[in-house]
Order: structure tokens, then C-alpha cells, then sequence
């Protein structure tokens, strides 16, 4: 599964269990989950509108992250990387994440090129791993 943007796994699991591994599998790759929104509540109460279960998790390297920002003070507008985890519509989940290269790629500075080569090998690992286990 992939977007011009990220890519991602689909897998058996429910939603509840599926955030549970990423987060952890993140973890296992030196990325905290920063932020999390919760889509379908959030459309619910202020919409009033049902929505299928999505949330989105906000993941930093802080590594990473201190480096980039080192190097182009302005990426911050770019961080973190978004990990989406929503009901799948065959079942399941869908995992997508975003790709670092392509989103650290609108940045005109070179510098930030094996940064975003490191941390998108590193969320691979995870959307590989989340396959593996799953499959498995």
C-alpha cells in the first residue's frame, strides 16, 4: 500500500490492538508517540457525525527531530511523522505511514537527506515488522 506520500500494512488485527504494536514497534526504533487524535470521537462530538475508528499518532525520534532542527530551524513545521491507524474496510486495520524522504524532500537543504534516508528506513522497519508479526 503506497501514496505518493507514505505507505503503509493492512492486517487482522482490531484497531485497539494494532495501535498497541505500532506504538510499540515505534518505540523499538527510537520514536515516542507525541500526540494522538482521536478522529472519530473528535467528528462525533463536534460534527455529530459517525466515522469509522482512525486515529492519528504523531511520532518523533527526538534524535532525529534535534538534528533536523540543527540543520533547518523552519522543520519543525514538517514533524512529526503521522502514523495512521483506522478500520480497515475488508477488516482489520490499515497502518499508513508517512514517508520522511518525500515530506523532508520540500525542503531545499541537502543537509536534511540522510535524516529523512535514516528515519524513513527506520519506520519501515516498523510497517515490515507489523507485517511479519501479523503474518506470522
Amino acid at each position: 500500500m503506497e501514496t505518493t506520500y507514505g505507505f503503509g500494512v493492512e492486517t487482522a488485527l482490531p484497531v485497539q490492538e494494532a495501535e498497541s504494536r505500532v506504538k510499540e514497534l515505534l518505540k523499538e526504533e527510537g520514536f515516542g508517540v507525541l500526540t494522538e487524535i482521536d478522529v472519530e470521537s473528535t467528528l462525533r462530538e463536534k460534527l455529530g457525525m459517525d466515522f469509522r475508528p482512525y486515529r492519528i499518532l504523531g511520532a518523533c525520534n527526538p534524535s532525529l527531530a534535534h538534528r533536523a532542527l540543527e540543520i533547518e530551524p523552519s522543520v519543525g513545521l514538517l514533524l512529526p511523522c503521522n502514523v495512521v491507524v483506522e478500520r480497515s474496510p475488508a477488516g482489520g486495520s490499515r497502518i499508513s505511514f508517512l514517508d520522511p524522504e518525500k515530506v523532508l524532500g520540500l525542503v531545499e537543504n541537502q543537509g536534511l537527506r540522510p535524516l529523512a534516508v535514516e528515519a524513513a528506513e527506520r519506520i519501515r522497519r516498523v510497517a515490515a515488522r507489523l507485517a511479519a508479526s501479523v503474518a506470522g
